[in-house]
């Protein structure tokens, strides 16, 4: 048996193309900084410095928001409340959540500003002679990835329908991700949608979702292109942050093929 591990998961790094509120920035702090705070800090004596040795490397992530790399919503992000109960945070998921059978719904052929319909989603299925079953993980495969990096990123894209959202938690989905900036249809496509349809029920359709069912999904994933449409795990354990209303994860499939 070989297994097989696939990374889905962005680089944190800086991003020209990412809103500017939302730029992560990393400050490496070279090897001998931290020769002289030992020396400073701890009163290590020079001559008691380990001989061929510089110090320690260290690094601080500054203005990195939660929701600025690959990282999976909690029921907080969408509302306080959620299926009339207080919303969990992410470090309130149950992580068995977290881990289950993998399952990739190709949506390549969907057009920016389209959003996606549960229709799209079973041609999907039934393409590959799939059966969701529940604690199933469904990735959204749109290969708008490709975009990382650039403004388009943020700017263009499908999205989950309010309907297709719906109809995968019915189905027994408790997490599902996209490969696209967010879940929904371009923010400010939304925006000026909302306004054009005078419609107070456009803006973040997708997401409210989880404001009546209690649901996660993944945003920013990579690589869902190295896939097959099933038959692998997937693993997305976020980080504990103590009241979050997300957390990066480094998102995994893994494949268990025979020699």
């Amino acid at each position: 048996m070989k297994t097989t591990i696939v990374d889905l998961t962005k680089p944190i790094q800086y991003n020209a193309g990412d809103p500017w509120f939302m730029r992560v920035k990393i400050k490496h702090k070279a090897h001998r900084k931290s020769h002289w705070l030992i020396r400073l800090a701890l009163r290590l004596p020079s001559r008691l410095f380990p001989k061929n040795w510089t110090g320690w490397a260290d690094d601080t992530i500054k203005n990195m928001g939660l929701h600025a790399t690959t990282h999976i919503d909690a029921p907080w992000h969408y509302g306080p409340v959620v299926e009339g109960k207080p919303a969990k945070t992410i470090d309130q998921i149950p992580l068995e959540w977290c881990y289950g059978d993998g399952i990739v719904i190709d949506c390549t052929h969907k057009e920016d500003f389209v959003a996606i319909t549960i229709d799209d989603i079973k041609k999907g299925l039934d393409k590959n002679g799939i059966m969701i079953q529940e604690g199933n993980i469904v990735l959204i495969r749109t290969d708008r990835d490709k975009m990382m990096g650039t403004s388009d990123f943020v700017e263009k894209g499908t999205g989950m329908s309010k309907e297709a959202t719906e109809w995968l938690i019915d189905q027994g989905v408790k997490v599902m991700g996209i490969d696209q900036w967010g879940w929904d249809l371009p923010l400010r496509y939304m925006a000026k949608k909302a306004k054009e349809l005078n419609d107070p029920e456009f803006f973040w359709e997708g997401h409210r979702v989880g404001i009546e069912k209690e649901y996660l999904h993944i945003e920013q994933l990579t690589n869902l292109s190295a896939l097959p449409p099933s038959g692998f795990k997937i693993c997305v354990f976020p980080l504990k942050i103590v009241g979050g209303s997300a957390a990066p994860a480094r998102v995994v499939a893994i494949m268990n093929e025979q020699k």
